[in-house]
């Protein structure tokens, strides 16, 4: 195919693929502790780190990681502060991200705003090689962590009282935790886009929770799901001449319907027999 003669192509294939490993295995402990929001809360707050580095003058990434990594340990905190309703930490970290973001904004007069525009939209077809091998280890990284952290990972996900009983670090784990997806969301940003980088970590991991029986097999679904969604995506994008991070978002939503439907009528299908 002509596509993949291109070079930039090729950076973007590669960068999928690593994206389709590092999203759906963070995205399955997001849904199955109830923290969805988690990403999209890192992902917009992630704009006033952007907005900040264009205001002093400064690489975005490194004042995006900055500002992420402190709002992820904050949630954990604010998390503690109010263990009845949790939804709390999200709402205060996203309104406060993007009343910052828009403060900055505003006071840097718009002379960045398609510098911020391309953040917000993200572009998996401008990036280089130095952002592939920044992907490349973060998701061995993630499967590193995967390997050694599973099973205290697992308890504390469905059970933290048990966890607690166990012994296990839990606080510890759950500030790892939140640190690990935050520095995540800040190395696709730019490829993804803000908006869109919190549905490319979900959508994987609800499609899957529907093909899968067991945690393991979710797992496994969820990098299935993801590679097929990214390289789709990717490829369908420079068919059709669309933005590849919306095009990505439209594939798993397409899959998600797909998934739930077939879902639908095989549970009819079963009643009726």
């Amino acid at each position: 195919m002509e596509m993949f003669s291109y070079s930039f192509m090729i950076r973007a294939l590669i960068a999928a693929c690593f994206i389709a490993v590092i999203a759906p295995m963070l995205g399955v402990f997001l849904v199955l502790r109830r923290q969805s929001l988690l990403a999209d809360t890192l992902s917009h707050v992630s704009l006033a780190g952007i907005a900040l580095g264009f205001f002093i003058n400064i690489n975005p990434t490194l004042t995006t990681l900055v500002i992420v990594i402190i709002s992820a340990l904050s949630l954990e905190y604010i998390r503690s502060l109010y263990k009845s309703y949790s939804e709390v930490s999200t709402a205060i970290l996203m309104s406060g991200g993007l009343a910052v973001a828009l403060v900055l904004m505003n006071l840097n007069k718009g002379q960045q705003s398609m510098n911020i525009q391309q953040y917000l939209f993200g572009s998996i077809v401008t990036i280089n090689w130095n952002q592939v091998i920044i992907l490349g280890v973060l998701a061995l990284i993630i499967v590193i962590l995967f390997i050694f952290l599973k099973k205290p990972m697992y308890v504390l996900t469905f059970d933290e009282e048990t966890a607690h009983v166990d012994g296990l670090p839990i606080k510890l784990l759950s500030m790892l935790f939140n640190v690990i997806t935050g520095v995540a969301i800040t190395v696709m940003i730019p490829i993804a886009g803000a908006l869109l980088v919190s549905a490319i970590m979900i959508l994987p991991a609800t499609i899957s929770m529907k093909l899968g029986k067991t945690f393991n097999a979710v797992m496994v679904f969820s990098i299935i799901v993801g590679f097929m969604g990214m390289v789709s995506g990717l490829i369908s994008s420079y068919q059709l001449d669309t933005p590849p991070g919306a095009t990505i978002t439209l594939i798993f939503i397409f899959l998600f319907i797909l998934v739930n439907l077939f879902s639908h009528f095989k549970v009819k299908a079963q009643r009726k027999t």
